[in-house]
């Protein structure tokens, strides 16, 4: 998983590319997202060129959203790919996050 981040006004915006699945991948990208939150709990992830997610990856969004609502911010997801969206909704968790089609639409969340 390879990930950059910057500053859209207070807004952090890790964009991602690559798989998050169970394993090194994930819990790297885990703890580089969770550093990122204890900075700045408002953070976006920019999915767009995230191929695959697996269970162990959902896992960590999750977890990733409960630090960023415990560090008072908000965690948002946006341009997450059908298979997620799918993933999302089979598990109810689409009710849980706030999912954007679009990095602007995803920035428009927090105001």
């Amino acid at each position: 998983m390879e990930l950059s981040s910057g500053q859209v006004g207070t807004i952090t915006v890790v964009r991602c590319r690559g798989r998050l699945v169970h394993g090194d991948e994930s819990e790297n990208f885990r703890h580089v997202v969770k550093s990122l939150i204890q900075t700045n709990p408002r953070v976006l992830l920019n999915l767009a060129e995230v191929s695959y997610v697996d269970s162990g990856g959902l896992g960590v969004l999750f977890a990733l959203r409960t630090s960023a609502q415990s560090a008072g911010g908000h965690l948002v997801l946006a341009s997450p790919s059908q298979r997620l969206l799918d993933l999302l909704n089979t598990t109810r968790l689409i009710t849980v996050f706030d999912v954007c089609d679009s990095e602007e639409a995803g920035i428009r969340c927090f105001h």
